[in-house]
This record gives structure tokens, sequence and C-alpha cells, in this order.
């Protein structure tokens, strides 16, 4: 359930490709890639399916590690950060942002392990709600905000058997998410392209996930579960990159974001076929919620920055044409 390989729905390669003169999207290209999308939104929750089992001999900080290491390869064998470019602010944000993504994965996964697939990822999910509700003062975004926060209440149920430490672990991941974003943004400028998310995750890998592999591989757990591991990190990062990478050529913005915001559908679904978590009615309402509040802020702040890249620039003073910032 990492983020370091997925593409941002609102990059240059978002619905550009494939367009018509008109504006429009061919129909068997808008298929293709609602397909692809589809399929990088369960190949996620597959892998933290089998992440999920591999916990149980591995734990959750060797899936994590596991995954990482993978992430990390499939992310440097298609980018190539420019390290010896990297001044000492870009390193700074580089750091941070693999110490988000690193405490992101082991708070969900940890998450998981409390309160079952569906609901961690529900609860993750806020994370960019609130990166895009926070960027808007439209009456929409409140009224998605809204939304989501009764989905929440229906979804959670606080009660005496509430697991809060299970609870409070996805909000901490939620929070790492919307970090995420967030610190991306910052390093698209100085790492452009997947530069920033393959040197975090390399820097990650090298300074926490090998030793921990290392630390788990001499514990001799089973190979079974080290197979599975390396599984969701196959399913969790490379199959979703690639797939998401094409659906972006294939789809608006907009519609890529709406498919992604089912996510939290499909784990539920993960967890009730593979897991065999139990679940109930309650839990499937609120995650719609959470869903349709999600989908609903992303398509509007999507729009918005559409709007705001395609209208003309300012008049300008006396500004030298090096001022503009790198895009």
């Amino acid at each position: 359930m990492t983020r370091p390989a997925r593409p941002a729905a609102g990059t240059r390669l978002a619905g550009r490709a494939s367009r018509r003169p008109g504006g429009r999207t061919p129909s068997g290209h808008r298929t293709a890639g609602v397909a692809l999308a589809l399929a990088a939104s369960l190949s996620n929750q597959g892998g933290a399916s089998a992440g999920a089992v591999a916990m149980t001999s591995l734990g959750a900080p060797g899936v994590v590690a596991v995954r990482q290491v993978v992430a990390a390869l499939a992310l440097n064998a298609v980018a190539h950060p420019a390290w010896r470019s990297v001044d000492r602010r870009t390193w700074l944000l580089v750091v941070a942002l693999a110490a988000v993504m690193g405490t992101m994965n082991l708070t969900l996964f940890a998450a998981i392990d409390r309160i079952g697939l569906g609901l961690a990822v529900t609860l993750e999910f806020l994370g960019p709600l609130a990166v895009a509700v926070g960027s808007s003062r439209r009456a929409v975004d409140v009224l998605a905000a809204l939304l989501a926060a009764l989905g929440v209440l229906v979804l959670v149920r606080p009660g005496p058997s509430s697991d809060v430490a299970g609870i409070a672990l996805a909000l901490v991941a939620a929070a790492m998410w919307a970090g995420y974003i967030l610190l991306n943004r910052a390093l698209g400028p100085r790492l452009p392209g997947l530069g920033g998310a393959t040197a975090a995750t390399t820097v990650l890998a090298l300074t926490w996930s090998l030793p921990v592999l290392v630390v788990t591989l001499l514990a001799g757990p089973p190979w079974q579960a080290v197979a599975l591991a390396v599984v969701c990190g196959l399913l969790s990062s490379a199959v979703p990159y690639a797939a998401d990478l094409s659906a972006l050529r294939l789809l608006p913005a907009s519609l890529f974001s709406t498919l992604a915001s089912a996510n939290p559908v499909w784990a539920f679904a993960a967890g009730a076929l593979v897991l065999h978590q139990e679940v109930t009615s309650h839990e499937v309402v609120g995650a719609l919620l959470v869903a349709a509040a999600n989908a609903a802020a992303a398509v509007r702040w999507r729009r918005r920055r559409a709007l705001q890249r395609a209208a003309p620039p300012p008049p300008r003073r006396c500004r030298p044409a090096e001022s503009e910032p790198v895009r």
C-alpha cells in the first residue's frame, strides 16, 4: 500500500497522449484506461493482502522492509536521479520523504493487523482527501469533508469495543500520506518526474529496509512468507506504477481520480475473499461514503489545477524569464 511508484493524477501525462483534437478521449482508449486503472487498484489491494498474510511470520517491519527493497529496485530500473546535482535543501526533502514513506507503510500494516484491510485502507484515504479539501474554500469541498466524516463515523462506529490503537495507526498512515503528497509537490521542481520518489525510496531502502531485512532473514522465516512479501512489493508498487502510467495516458485526470477512489471498496473485497475477514454492512456503507467524498474532492481539485495551468499568464512587469519556476 505504499505510494512510491504511483504517478500523481495531476501530472502532465494525464489525459494528453490520446486526446482527439476536440479534447475528447476515444472510447476505445477510455475503456482500456478504465480497465488499467481498476487493475492497478486491484493489484494494490492484492499486494496488501499478500503482505497481511506474510505478517504472521515476518511481522509488519519485515514485510515493509522486503516490499521497500522491491520498490527501490523497480523504481531504479526506470528512473535515475541526478545524485551529483542534489543540493542540501533537496537532500533534506528527500530524507523527510523517506521518513514519511517508512512511517506510512509501517503504521498502515500495523493497522491492517489490528483492524483489518478494508477499514485501515479506508481511513488511510482520509490523507489525500484532507489535502484536496484543505487547498480549497469551495462549498462542495466542505460538503465532501462532511460526507467523509459521516462515512468514518458509520465505518468505525465508536464504542467500548473499538480498537482505538488500530484506528489511531490508520489515521497516522493517513497523515503520512498527506505529507507524502505535499513533500512530493515540493520535490517536483528539484527532482522532476519519478526522481523524488526514486531518491526517497532508495534512501529508505539503504538506511532502514536492508538492515531490517537482514535481521528478518537471519531469524529463519519460512520462505513462503518471504515470497509473499516480495509479491506484496511487486503488486503494490511495480504493477500499479506501470498500469497507472498507462491509464493516465488514456484517461482524463478527473476520471482517473474517481477510479482511484474506489480503492477502499477493493480493500474490503480483498479482506473478505483473500484474508477471510468479516465485513459488516455498516463498514460497506461507510467505505462507500468515504470513497464518494474522496472522488468528489479529487475531481474538483484536478479540474481546478487543470484550469490554473490552462489560464493565460498575467501581464509581466520587468520579470526576467529566468524567474519562471521549473515545471
